[in-house]
């Protein structure tokens, strides 16, 4: 389901088109993501000593007080980030499958293709590589790159903006949480909530489910793949 139906007009003029890369440029059922959270939990054991039950909840107060786990960890502990960044993004992304069709709907689009992630790059290239999209992608602006200042700061955009020369009114975003597309959509992108299937039911935090109905959300869809084909018919 797409919900409204893409305006072609309202993407006429897009030149830039900007992705989320966990749970956006796969499916939201993937155990990718529970697998970086656990890892998540088992570096905050490891570092605090206590156990995982005890930690979930700080560990969830960060990523929402904070827009990761990593930048409360940094701000209240003075952790290192690039050796989290390492530690969490180890996984085994095998249980991914390539999907042509999303990389032939990217590389139609016309003008850039950008990834913008919270996470690292490392994480971004190889979960592209497994996807089998990694070729259509011309950079990846990663939490390094935004100086671990994370989506949905201002400040990740700014430096996005920025460091990659980009006209956010001539630029495209696609995410899975509504709250990563205030300061776009403020700042003249055009955005796409990218929502679960209908029988897709990712585990999520009950203040991360969205409708798409909100104001900053121009754009609702459950099936990239057709989104994007049904803007070049």
């Amino acid at each position: 389901m797409t919900k409204p139906l893409p305006v072609r007009s309202r993407f006429a003029e897009i030149d830039t088109w900007v992705f989320d890369l966990d749970n956006t440029l796969y499916p939201q059922t993937a155990d990718l993501w529970p697998k970086i959270d656990a890892r998540i939990t088992l570096f905050m054991m490891r570092l605090f000593g206590l156990d995982a039950i005890s930690l979930r909840a700080l560990q969830k107060h960060y990523y929402r007080q904070y827009g990761t786990t990593l930048r409360g960890l940094m701000t209240e502990h003075g952790i290192d980030a690039e050796a989290y960044l390492a530690f969490v993004h180890d996984i085994d992304r095998s249980s991914l499958a390539h999907n042509h069709s999303l990389a032939e709907a990217i590389a139609a689009l016309p003008g850039r293709k950008l990834i913008l992630t919270n996470g690292s790059r490392h994480h971004a290239v190889e979960t592209a590589k497994q996807l089998g999209i990694d070729h259509v992608f011309e950079d990846i602006f990663d939490i390094i790159a935004a100086e671990f200042i994370a989506k949905p700061d201002e400040g990740a955009y700014m430096r996005f903006f920025e460091k990659l020369k980009i006209e956010p009114t001539r630029a495209a975003i696609f995410e899975d949480i509504d709250r990563n597309l205030v300061v776009p959509h403020a700042r003249g992108m055009t955005t796409v909530l990218v929502l679960p299937a209908h029988d897709e039911g990712p585990e999520r935090e009950a203040w991360e489910i969205s409708t798409g109905d909100e104001p900053h959300v121009d754009f609702v869809t459950d099936d990239l793949v057709a989104f994007l084909e049904g803007l070049l018919k």
